[in-house]
């Protein structure tokens, strides 16, 4: 009798498991995580993206002042060819 229940049991819990599987599946399902990665993804590239500008502006702050270029003009010329 406690051998039929424990099997009972142990049938009740893989088919709930089994359903709960497959309704992960569905499309929606998919498309919903899918969504919520690529937004974490994204937001997780920005993150990256505004440290590396932070830093690289710290750094190049620091090469300025080292070189003494603060007062540093840039000085464009447009009329120079590219070598085409």
């Amino acid at each position: 009798m406690i051998r039929r229940l424990f099997y009972l049991a142990l049938g009740a819990y893989a088919g709930a498991w089994a359903t709960r599987r497959l309704q992960a599946l569905k499309p929606d399902h998919l498309a919903r995580r899918a969504a919520d990665r690529a937004v974490g993804l994204a937001a997780g590239a920005r993150q990256f993206a505004d440290e590396a500008r932070r830093l690289s502006a710290g750094r190049e702050s620091e090469l300025r002042a080292r070189y003494g270029l603060d007062d540093f003009e840039v000085i464009h010329h447009h009329d120079v060819k590219d070598g085409r």
